[in-house]
């Protein structure tokens, strides 16, 4: 006979089912939209360019905050965390190596972007893929950081999933958030805000607005926002008297970005949705050139 775990510190019966519930939906619907972006990719030639294969970025990297989100989903529902400490560990690497990976990617686009449309200067295959490794990289460094001492992965408040431990906000961790977050959050968004705008200058100029230039901003600061700002309060005051249910929210609408990145990127992308369009159907792309139009 198998008996139930106890129930996390904090938590009721009806919040952990909600929590792994809204973990597994998430998981599931952005692996598929991500994955149907891969696979359109791999698939159809025109969708094989430079400026997309930075959209591919994007979408690997969500595929993995997916997968990462899928393992936490299964752990709520066991109510605990099966894998050890030293699966924690993984995961915590795992998930902010896609976690950063994919913010990286994005403001990799905005920068392509920005040159297609203001400076007309097309992007190489060359250039396009290191900005790809480079991102990967990069995501790679800080996030193994914790492993070798400087910041720490721990278990979430539902102790079924680990992120970076912002528990302790002592000197260790305030200087590896300081330098995490000016590094793959202000940098990139500053980047992604003076692309775009630079882009919405030209396209008032123009008076042809081909997509919306705030989204890919918004997404960032909406999806990522609360989780950095949970962490930047954790560095001057000491965040556990906020119950534990209310501090997993900035999680869970974390990882609702590989859904929202698949329609900013993706199948908001004009043409790439035709190219996923032809990968379902069969039907041809009228257009042969791909060029990261969104609506």
């Amino acid at each position: 006979m198998v008996t139930a775990h106890p129930l996390p510190e904090g938590f009721t019966e009806i919040e952990v089912f909600a929590i792994g519930t809204a973990l597994l939906v998430e998981a599931l619907l952005g692996f598929c939209l991500n994955g149907l972006t891969i696979i359109s990719f791999r698939k159809i030639k025109e969708l094989r360019t430079p400026s997309n294969l930075l959209v591919l970025s994007i979408a690997l990297a969500d595929c993995g905050i997916c997968i990462n989100a899928f393992i936490a989903a299964f752990s709520s529902f066991l109510r605990y965390w099966p894998y050890g400490s030293d699966g924690c560990q993984i995961h915590g690497f795992h998930g902010f190596l896609t976690a950063l990976a994919s913010i990286s990617s994005s403001a990799a686009v905005a920068w392509d972007r920005y040159h297609h449309y203001c400076t007309r200067s097309r992007l190489q295959w060359s250039t396009a893929a290191s900005m790809m490794v480079f991102a990967w990289l990069f995501a790679a460094f800080w996030a193994v950081m914790p492993l070798l001492g400087w910041g720490e992965y721990d278990y979430e408040p539902l102790r079924t999933c680990c992120t970076l431990d912002y528990s302790k906000g002592d000197r260790n961790y305030v200087t590896f958030l300081f330098a995490l977050s000016t590094f793959n959050f202000m940098i990139p968004g500053f980047i992604m805000m003076t692309a775009y705008q630079s882009i919405h200058q030209k396209f008032r100029k123009t008076g042809n607005f081909k997509f919306n230039t705030g989204l890919p901003l918004k997404t960032l600061v909406i999806c990522w926002g609360p989780y950095c700002l949970l962490c930047s309060y954790a560095a001057v005051e000491n965040v556990m008297f906020i119950p534990p249910k209310y501090r997993m929210i900035p999680a869970l609408i974390a990882k609702a970005v590989p859904t929202v990145d698949a329609f900013v990127y993706a199948l908001g992308n004009e043409n790439y949705r035709g190219g996923i369009w032809q990968f379902l159907t069969g039907q041809k792309i009228e257009k042969a050139e791909v060029d990261n139009k969104t609506k």
